[in-house]
């Protein structure tokens, strides 16, 4: 993988070349609140249905290179936390303990059972987008903009922590116990990295307001999001999901290059 970081920061910093003899450079950098959820349109699997918001961490580095008064490029290199969450009732693919009993019961392994318990997916990437960057520029302290790109991450963690016990069913309803089958304990935390793609693309926009506090310094706040155009599972009975998540952060800069 780091080898493929540094393939695009190669790549962007080429494509930057020929701006940065001339524009204005910004360097900055910021944290703040990712919002993500797992979103699919394909219902007929249950593990991709339920998901709802989590909380996580989005922080990052950024250059901006101004081309005009306006208009600048800004390549960056975030931690951007997705995944999501679902509490009670949910479908998941049945265990070797599960299969056996389906097996020592003269029945056929379902491809889905569902219980009650908590669960969160949780997965980090490192973002790396590039960014077209408009400023309407208000007013000499005061700066509103927005901003648009594409971007590839690849996967740094994959984790699934549940939480809770509860008898297993056949269906949704949970109206059909599994006779004679133990309840489940289901606190614990399972890496799944393996089981997803290493890497991802997508669109990742913002709306930001900076203030100036002198001719070089600036804080800022942006809310914005990503959406990724890749389904993350590896395979298809894991669910067929995409990432992606609102942001929104604070941020300082500050000019390390004048215009020539």
């Amino acid at each position: 993988m780091k080898s493929k970081v540094r393939l695009v920061v190669a790549v962007i910093a080429a494509a930057m070349c020929p701006f940065v003899a001339k524009a204005q450079v910004d360097l900055g950098v910021k944290a703040g609140l990712s919002i993500p959820n797992l979103t699919s349109g394909n219902s007929s699997n249950p593990i991709n249905s339920g998901w709802s918001s989590r909380l996580g961490l989005d922080a990052g580095l950024q250059a901006e290179f101004h081309l005009t008064k306006h208009f600048s490029i800004q390549p960056e290199v975030r931690y951007s936390s997705q995944g999501g969450k679902k509490d009670g009732t949910q479908g998941f693919t049945p265990s070797p303990e599960m299969a056996q009993y389906f097996q020592a019961t003269g029945q056929p392994v379902p491809p889905y059972v569902y219980a009650n318990y908590n669960n969160q997916a949780k997965f980090n990437y490192l973002m790396v987008p590039v960014l077209a960057k408009y400023h309407f520029g208000f007013s000499p302290k005061w700066d509103l903009y927005v901003a648009a790109g594409p971007f590839v991450s690849f996967l740094l963690s994959g984790k699934n922590v549940t939480d809770g016990k509860s008898s297993v069913y056949y269906d949704e309803a949970l109206s059909k116990p599994l006779q004679g089958f133990p309840e489940v304990d289901f606190n614990r935390t399972t890496d799944i990295k393996n089981d997803l793609k290493k890497a991802n693309w997508g669109i990742s926009g913002q709306v930001g307001v900076a203030y100036h506090i002198n001719s070089r310094s600036a804080v800022f706040i942006e809310g914005g999001g990503n959406y990724g155009f890749v389904k993350i599972q590896k395979d298809k009975v894991n669910g067929e999901n995409n990432t992606g998540a609102g942001v929104v952060v604070l941020g300082y800069s500050y000019r390390i290059k004048d215009k020539k």
